[in-house]
């Protein structure tokens, strides 16, 4: 696909900020996702579990909403 549309300074402006601001979604949503698996596998391992059960937990009560 080409891409041969020109933006003017408000729109690049505004394309920049929009980059900008998704990747900070993406990477805290990363730490945050990394501090969860952490998290996770630290208690399945105190209790004696596998950690993808509780994982599966937690993805059927997230969805159940």
């Amino acid at each position: 696909m080409a891409f041969n549309k020109t933006f003017n300074s408000e729109e690049q402006a505004r394309l920049k900020k929009l980059v900008q601001e998704g990747d900070q979604v993406l990477t805290e949503t990363e730490a945050l996702s990394e501090g969860l698996r952490e998290t996770v596998k630290a208690i399945a391992e105190e209790m004696e579990l596998k950690p993808g059960v509780l994982m599966k937990a937690i993805k059927v009560v997230h969805k159940a909403k």
